[in-house]
């Protein structure tokens, strides 16, 4: 198959999951939740180039732009963009030499999605180059197949995702939310974290606890039902007793500067403030740009909340924040 073009970039946005409920472990071991996803102006950038060629290849090179120490993104099969290129080639039965420029500036291991949405993006790229090559099914079971957060970023916008990431309901009318995201400086494991929510949880970690797709789902951002924009306010009322993130204590066990950093935000004056998706990264909705920009100044000079007793959280760790903003829903 020929493509269409011989090069694509796209965008690959990082998200925020405004709340995060864990429901229960399935008993095939995955994790049933609800979360209302937010992607963020803070990206990757992805570049796809393809030439023709007898066998199958992936080349990635990787630029980090302050995103974390050099190294921290692998640039071989493990990395999410290269398993995204090889599992599309694979699926639409494609024989080319791929070479994937990623710049990355969202942070590795932060609960921003920076991995998925990588992973999105390729799969968007080559959607794009090779136009009709998978079904819009086969692609979502691809993406679903990567990793429970791939399928949101196929199309990131602000949505309500349930089951491990294969439910996805748009949500309309979200305002624009000006952001604090804090980062500790210290990587968390998903596997991990979700390894010490099973410990805390014992009873809802049975291999019986949940099927496949079981329950109705309970949460969702208020809808305004006449096309407009929700208030900031009705959204965060809208979701009283739902927002909170489930992984959050298991995540603070492993990473104590989270329960610190949470502090710090709230004092800096905050409407609401959550850790996104396994963590560590935290971040405080504010009424506005200026305010979120007051309350980077007053974090940075507070200094660094890392240092645990670990020695994974030691005096190197550095405190990583930014002011972003969500993208708004049509």
């Amino acid at each position: 198959m020929e493509p269409a073009r011989p090069e694509v970039t796209v965008e690959a946005p990082a998200k925020i999951n405004l709340n995060l409920r864990v429901r229960g472990r399935r008993a095939d071991g995955y994790h049933e939740l609800e979360s209302l996803f937010l992607p963020l102006d803070l990206r990757d950038e992805v570049c796809v180039a393809v030439r023709r060629a007898g066998a199958v290849s992936v080349a990635l090179s990787i630029s980090e732009e302050g995103a974390g120490r050099p190294g921290d993104v692998p640039a071989d099969a493990s990395n999410l963009a290269h398993a995204a290129a090889a599992a599309f080639l694979a699926a639409a039965g494609v024989t080319a030499r791929l070479s994937i420029d990623l710049r990355k500036r969202i942070p590795a291991a932060a609960g921003l999605g920076g991995g998925s949405s990588d992973a999105g993006a390729v799969l968007r790229a080559l959607d794009t180059l090779y136009p009709g090559a998978l079904p819009t099914p086969e692609l979502s079971r691809v993406a679903l197949e990567l990793g429970a957060d791939v399928p949101f970023f196929l199309d990131p916008r602000p949505a309500f995702v349930s089951g491990i990431g294969e439910r996805i309901e748009a949500s309309h009318g979200v305002p624009a939310l000006s952001l604090l995201l804090c980062h500790p400086g210290e990587p968390l494991s998903t596997r991990e974290v979700f390894g010490a929510w099973d410990a805390l949880h014992p009873d809802r970690a049975a291999p019986d606890a949940l099927t496949p797709s079981s329950g109705p789902s309970t949460m969702r951002a208020p809808e305004t039902g006449d096309g407009g924009a929700i208030r900031l306010s009705d959204l965060l009322s809208g979701l009283v007793g739902e927002l909170a993130n489930d992984l959050e204590p298991a995540a603070v066990r492993l990473c104590p500067g989270i329960a610190r950093l949470r502090a710090r935000i709230e004092a800096a004056g905050a409407l609401l403030v959550g850790m996104s998706g396994s963590g560590p990264t935290m971040f405080g909705v504010f009424s506005g740009p200026q305010e979120a920009r007051k309350a980077l100044a007053a974090v940075r000079e507070s200094g660094n909340p890392g240092g645990g007793t670990s020695a994974r959280h030691n005096s190197e760790s550095r405190l990583w924040a930014r002011v972003a903003t969500t993208i708004q829903s049509p």
